[in-house]
């Protein structure tokens, strides 16, 4: 008979991998351990093991799981009825909104994935393209006269802004994630020219 999973399998996942992810934030990829993830998630290193085989499962997952609810984020803000600046302000925000409490896991994503098996990157290429199509199919709406190839270029740029937001950005300080939203998409319409002083 198959074994059944508790209740609170879930919500067990989920911490473990929030802690994992602190871990691994803190000492890297190569030197973080499975001892020392265990310990700060406060579970026995075989109960860790039952949820992850090894090392590059559990970091594939936090990798995943932050990927997953980005798209779900984006893909929940996305407004086709939205005039196209509106629409990419609104993504640019909603980017910026789900990164919030999530910097240990960003940094895992940013410095982690490359660390992992090509089978298990190539998943995550899979769930980062979803998000970049979001971005990516409003651009030619702003600019129909943007040569083609330029068009991910300018896509990954707004990706280069928003994803080292963690490096510097503090919740309660000068400028909100809103503000830092819209002066983001400002840079990339209208250049330093367009920021306001009053923003």
């Amino acid at each position: 008979m198959a074994r059944t999973r508790a209740a609170d399998f879930e919500d067990k996942q989920r911490a473990i991998l929030q802690n994992a992810a602190r871990v691994l934030a803190e000492q890297g990829m190569d030197k973080a351990s499975m001892a020392q993830i265990a310990a700060q998630a406060g579970v026995s290193k075989a109960l860790l093991y039952h949820y992850y085989a090894s090392k590059d499962a559990l970091i594939f997952d936090i990798i995943r799981s932050h990927l997953e609810d980005l798209v779900m984020a984006v893909e929940g803000a996305d407004d086709p009825a939205l005039e196209p600046r509106a629409r990419l302000r609104v993504l640019v925000g909603a980017v910026l909104e789900n990164y919030r409490g999530a910097d240990d896991t960003h940094k895992v994503q940013l410095n982690g994935t490359a660390t992992l098996p090509e089978a298990l990157r190539a998943e995550l290429l899979a769930i980062e393209r979803r998000i970049v199509r979001c971005f990516s199919r409003i651009i030619p709406l702003l600019r129909p006269d943007l040569e083609p190839r330029l068009v991910m270029p300018v896509t990954m740029s707004i990706f280069g802004m928003m994803n080292w937001v963690y490096m510097w950005f503090k919740d309660g300080g000068p400028v909100t994630r809103e503000d830092y939203a819209e002066l983001a998409t400002t840079l990339v319409l209208d250049g330093l020219g367009g920021v306001s002083s009053a923003s």
